[in-house]
């Protein structure tokens, strides 16, 4: 054979092998990870969407005007307590019936999707001072002592997973650069999360057990727990209201307590969530 004819057979086979390792998501270079291609989709939350707060066994707020806007359900357990003070805008207060129910069936299945995505790295422990572009995240138990960054377009996703806690210290942040949306921010918990009192949180939190904001805290988000309680305590929490990420419910932008019939909708003060201009200082 001769000499072209072998340097044409080589670039042939390296071309050919390239196209293969592209279309299989194989990186070429030694100690490079391409995200897996599940990471481009957002996690589907179907009915779910609608909810900020979603708790399997209750929702309590301990007393204080925490400003929910969006849904806010319990079930299968039936108790939502101090709301008010707490107040519901844009969404309705849904008690143990079929749109809770419907809801948590769909969180289910958010859940096994988020956690059997395969991560660009699986042993972070303090996320504190990184910039992160799209794609899945892991470790075990997850913490977040001062700011992360996600850096991205409209389109980009981040799932973040823990296989134990979530916790986040006073005064944290997540920030959002470029046009990282906060509907394409998912943070699946093994266990329990809590955020810690005054942090800025960004993204939709899908904890096993039980999810706690301590005082202060916001989330541009929702906190959606598959098998125990939600707790609240002086939050707002915003859920995002330009999300299609799977098949949302339709809300009715009434608020009821127990009792009650539907009453006219309590608007979250004006910028009530920090937004990501003002995560920058």
């Amino acid at each position: 054979m001769s000499n072209y004819s072998r340097r044409f057979s080589r670039r042939h086979v390296v071309a050919i092998a390239a196209a293969v390792a592209v279309a299989t998501g194989f990186s070429l270079a030694p100690g490079i990870q391409k995200p897996a291609f599940a990471a481009d989709a957002p996690v589907g939350l179907g009915t779910a969407e609608s909810f900020a707060v979603l708790g399997s066994t209750t929702v309590t707020n301990t007393d204080t005007p925490t400003v929910v806007s969006g849904n806010l359900g319990v079930s299968p357990g039936s108790s939502v307590t101090n709301f008010p003070p707490g107040l519901v805008g844009n969404g309705t207060i849904h008690r143990t019936d079929d749109v809770a129910k419907s809801a948590q069936l769909d969180l289910i299945s958010a859940y096994d999707d988020a956690a059997s995505r395969t991560p660009i790295t699986g042993d972070l422990v303090d996320l504190a001072g990184m910039t992160l572009t799209p794609g899945v995240y892991g470790g075990g138990a997850l913490g977040l002592t001062g700011t992360l960054t996600l850096t991205g377009d409209a389109s980009s996703v981040f799932v973040f997973q823990a296989g134990t806690t979530l916790i986040t210290d006073s005064g944290s942040r997540v920030l959002l650069t470029g046009e990282v949306n906060a509907c394409n921010v998912f943070w699946q918990v093994g266990s329990s999360a809590t955020l810690g009192s005054g942090s800025q949180f960004v993204g939709t939190v899908i904890a096993m057990t039980s999810i706690t904001a301590n005082s202060g805290s916001t989330v541009e988000g929702r906190l959606l727990a598959r098998t125990g309680a939600v707790t609240l305590d002086s939050n707002i929490i915003t859920r995002p209201s330009s999300c299609s990420n799977g098949g949302s419910s339709t809300t009715d932008g009434s608020s009821t307590t127990p009792g009650t019939s539907p009453t006219t909708p309590v608007a979250p003060p004006a910028n009530a969530i920090p937004g990501r201009a003002s995560f920058t200082g």
